[in-house]
């Protein structure tokens, strides 16, 4: 954890001098140095400190609906009772699944049925340097790992999940693959770095959504790719929700587009060739309670009486994608 900057310094190597790498790894010192003043970042601390060194021969595969790392009976019942309590110290696991030397983790959201939907239809990336904003506990990070990517970045600011990664991380010792704990927004000028750039499930919380579209377009090469997923309404019209206080109990929900007008969203920012690829009710297949988590989920957020809608009243979580290029 402490050596983070110099992780980084060693992964953009290929790429240096970049006139941004410094003011970067003091953002992420920053960080690091605030969440260790932190009770619970003090707790996530002892419990990586205690997991056992991953086994010689440790395999991976990135390549099915969980990602697997190492296989049952590599560790034995010490070793494999200092990771469950691990594991559920780190608790919610809101992406997923995993699967660890065979201990199944069931998170909340059963994040392969999105990477289906968008894995066939994004630009191959193999030999690009990709940025995942938001990456959580970095499920889409590995789940890129077997289209061998140059680079794959992660940015997460919650600590919860970014130590969620460092665990998964601890055992597969991936040379091209880091999650760094910050917000998109505190990041120094990227300017034409990224080859794709994953933006799922951040844009309805953004209170300023075009200009942050604006500011992932400038970290793009022109011609690179944007995967953009978020919450939409129903309906043909250039028109955005915006809802009084909650929407499905998420208080930091400020705009839900239709399709149209997140396309005209991304075309006023600076991209073109924007085409959706597909627009998904959420349902108990993909988000729902399990062990791994202690909070509501989709469920909760319905209307029990009419699941078309939230308890507010608004309509129920639909969620698309869209891919689109920097001009």
């Amino acid at each position: 954890m402490n050596d983070l900057a110099h992780q980084l310094e060693g992964l953009l190597q290929p790429w240096q001098p970049l006139p941004w790498l410094a003011p970067l790894q003091q953002c992420c010192r920053q960080r690091l140095q605030r969440w260790q003043r932190d009770r619970k970042c003090q707790q996530y601390l002892e419990l990586l400190a205690s997991l056992p060194p991953a086994p010689a021969g440790l395999t991976c595969d990135f390549t099915g609906a969980a990602v697997r790392i190492g296989r049952a009976g590599q560790l034995d019942s010490a070793a494999m009772e200092a990771l469950q309590l691990a594991l559920f110290g780190l608790r919610p696991w809101r992406k997923g699944p995993f699967e660890l030397f065979g201990l199944a983790i069931e998170s909340e959201w059963a994040s392969n049925l999105k990477w289906d939907r968008l894995s066939a239809a994004i630009a191959p990336l193999q030999g690009r340097r990709v940025l995942d904003v938001g990456s959580s506990n970095g499920y889409y990070l590995l789940r890129m790992q077997a289209a061998s990517p140059a680079l794959a970045l992660g940015l997460e600011p919650y600590a919860t999940f970014f130590h969620q990664f460092c665990l998964l991380q601890h055992f597969a010792c991936l040379p091209r693959c880091l999650s760094l704990p910050l917000k998109f927004e505190e990041l120094p000028e990227m300017t034409g770095f990224f080859d794709t750039l994953f933006h799922m499930g951040v844009l309805y919380h953004l209170r300023a959504p075009l200009d942050s579209l604006r500011a992932l377009r400038r970290c793009l090469r022109r011609g690179g790719e944007l995967v953009l997923e978020t919450l939409v309404i129903p309906g043909e019209q250039p028109l955005a929700l915006t809802p009084v206080e909650r929407y499905a109990k998420m208080n930091n929900v400020y705009f839900l587009p239709t399709v149209t007008a997140l396309r005209i969203w991304l075309e006023r920012s600076g991209f073109e060739r924007v085409r959706c690829i597909d627009v998904s009710r959420t349902t108990n297949a993909e988000q729902r309670r399990t062990a791994w988590i202690q909070t509501e989920s989709l469920e909760d957020f319905l209307d029990p009486a009419d699941p078309d809608r939230t308890v507010e009243g608004y309509p129920a979580p639909r969620r698309a994608l869209l891919l689109a290029e920097a001009r």
